[in-house]
Formats: C-alpha cells, sequence, structure tokens
C-alpha cells in the first residue's frame, strides 16, 4: 500500500528540517544587552578589566548587541555574584571574579561556591605590590618586615575587597615569614583597590596591598612609592625597580587572577559562545598593549582550564585561610 502523498511530503519536511533544527540546538547568540558585572567600586583592578573588556567587545564587533558594565560593589564581591546568579541559565551575564569568589566561601562570607557558577576564562592575572606614601617613614621592603617582625598591628594595611583576600594573603606570608602571628595584623578591606589607595593617599592607612594598576599612575606623580611585589619576577616598565619578596629572601608569592564566570547552569552551546568570543578578545594586539601598560600578566584560561585552575586554587586557599583562622566552609 502506498502512504499519501501527503503523508510523504511531511516526512520530506522533517527530514529537510532536522539539519537545520540540529544547527540551531548547537549554537547560540545574545539576543539581548550583555551585562559585564563588576563586584567592586569603579577604578578598581576587577573595573578596569570590565571595562576593557566592554571597549573591544564593542569596537571590535566581537559581540553584536550592546554591551553594559554594571558596578555591584559590596560584601566582597558577594552582591554581584549573587546578583549573576538570579538569572540562572542566562548567558547575557558576565561576571570579573577574583580569587575572592573562592575565598568568600571558604571564609563564610558567602553561600555562592565557584561551582555554583559557571567558570568561563582567566583573562590576566596581577601581582601584589606593597606601596606607601612618598613622606613614609618605612623606606624599604625589609624595614617594613621588621616592623610585623616587632609587632604585627603596628601597621595597617588596606587589602581591597575582603578580608581573606589575595592581598590579604600576600600581607599574611610576608609576616609569617619573620615569625609574626598573622592573626594579628590589622588590615582593613574597602570595596575595591582603588578605595584603599585613596585611604593611603589620605594617610589613613600605612601600606596598600593592591594590584600594579591601582597605584601606577600615583607612583609616577611621585605621591607614593612602592616598596616589593609578590611576583616571581620584578614587574617592567615603570616598577622595573621595585624588588620582588623573593629576592628580597621572603617567600611571598600571591597574584589576583581575573577571571570570567557565568551564571549557574549555562548551557554547553552558551559556553561555547563566549570561549570563541573570550579567546579572541585576549588574542588582540590592543588588549596585549593594555595588560602592558597595566603591568598584568598575560595568562588566559579557557572554559575547561579555568575550572581545573579554580579547583585546584580552592585547596589551597583553604589551608591558608584555615592558618589565618578565617576558614569556616570549604573543608570538604
Amino acid at each position: 500500500m502506498r502512504a499519501p502523498r501527503s503523508l510523504l511530503q511531511a516526512v520530506a519536511a522533517l527530514v529537510l528540517a532536522a539539519p537545520a533544527a540540529a544547527m540551531a540546538a548547537a549554537s547560540w547568540t545574545p539576543d539581548q544587552a550583555v551585562e559585564i558585572v563588576v563586584g567592586t567600586s569603579a577604578g578598581s583592578g576587577s573595573d578596569t578589566t570590565g571595562r576593557w573588556m566592554q571597549r573591544w567587545m564593542r569596537e571590535k564587533k566581537l559581540v553584536e548587541v550592546p554591551v553594559n558594565v554594571v558596578n555591584k560593589p559590596g560584601g566582597g564581591g558577594t552582591i554581584a555574584a549573587t546578583y549573576i546568579n538570579q538569572h540562572p541559565g542566562n548567558g547575557h551575564y558576565l561576571l570579573v571574579s577574583s580569587p575572592s569568589l573562592l575565598t568568600n566561601f571558604i571564609s563564610g562570607r558567602s553561600a555562592i561556591k565557584y561551582s555554583d557558577l559557571t567558570p568561563l576564562a582567566q583573562v590576566g592575572a596581577e601581582s601584589v605590590v606593597f606601596t606607601v606614601r612618598a613622606d613614609s617613614p618605612l623606606k624599604s621592603a625589609l624595614e617594613l618586615a621588621q616592623r610585623l617582625k616587632a609587632d604585627p598591628a603596628s601597621l595597617s594595611f588596606s587589602i581591597g575587597i575582603a578580608v581573606g583576600s589575595h592581598n590579604h594573603i600576600a600581607t599574611a606570608e610576608v609576616a609569617k615569614s619573620q615569625g609574626a602571628d598573622i592573626r594579628k595584623l590589622k588590615v582593613v578591606a574597602f570595596s575595591g583597590s582603588a578605595d584603599g589607595v585613596t585611604a593611603l593617599l589620605g594617610g589613613h592607612i600605612d601600606v596598600s596591598a593592591s594590584p600594579a594598576s591601582a597605584v601606577l599612575a600615583h607612583v609616577k606623580a611621585g605621591k607614593l612609592r612602592t616598596l616589593a611585589v609578590s611576583s616571581e619576577q620584578r614587574l617592567s616598565g615603570d616598577l622595573a625597580t621595585v624588588p620582588t619578596w623573593t629576592e628580597l629572601g621572603i617567600r611571598a608569592i600571591s597574584s589576583n587572577w581575573r577571571s570570567v564566570v557565568g551564571p549557574r547552569g549555562m548551557s554547553e552551546q552558551q559556553v561555547a559562545y563566549w570561549d570563541d568570543v573570550l579567546s579572541r578578545l585576549v588574542r588582540l594586539p590592543e588588549w596585549r598593549q593594555d595588560l602592558e601598560a597595566r603591568l598584568v600578566e598575560a595568562t588566559y584560561l579557557n572554559s575547561r582550564d579555568v575550572r581545573k585552575r579554580m579547583d585546584a586554587e580552592h585547596g589551597l586557599l583553604t589551608a591558608v585561610l584555615t592558618e589565618l583562622g578565617l576558614a569556616k566552609q570549604g573543608k570538604e
């Protein structure tokens, strides 16, 4: 018995439609404005990263829809993380994150673990520089270390976004090398590194532990003086004369990576889209020139590799924060 012509036509239509449907299911592109969310105040390292991402996504047409930067400071970055996770499975929301994404959970400041979000990329890393006012009585990094040895509470440090951050950890490593009680350190967390530097300029803080980008302009203007950096090798450019803690015989290596994450539940197609966009972004000559100007190391990792990096650092940071007496979660 021969099938009715209408049935054959319907089957043919389904067969022809199958490749198109498969292609649609395998791809995703944004169809509304993209928000790059920053959990710190304007002028911070994360904010600068987000705004450069926005600029080149627009100018190079890496993204075909509007791209906006939205600052949501507070809670050491937890407000921003909570905000994007209120949009599960929505690939239009990106968060510029730092190690605080991990340390906030470990220290109990946030109920959101990095695995509750969707890691997408690492786009750079900044070492921690220790900076004082130009008229500070502290003339060298070794003098700073000696002060901490004599009395770890004798100096106040601005540490950026949250207690337990990479800036706090770098400061603790210096104090620990001197045999000081790292739990007695006097640290003050601000909504962003730029706010901490403002406090330093105003004489309200003795030392800033921050990314180079937050202090570079003030150092060049002669208002601030950088004592040491937590990198394995010296930085370049205007801070090339600043010694590393390592070359001074002090083990203090800490970096603030800048990563991009999305809300929980993003699809494979959404992740693939941002893998493509962000990999093209970091290859732009303009992007690399900006990193060099801000003394940021180019450390691109894709979505798969940045998740592995976070997995490894979660364990390491849990150990450090436990020693600081700050670990309340993350021991599972």
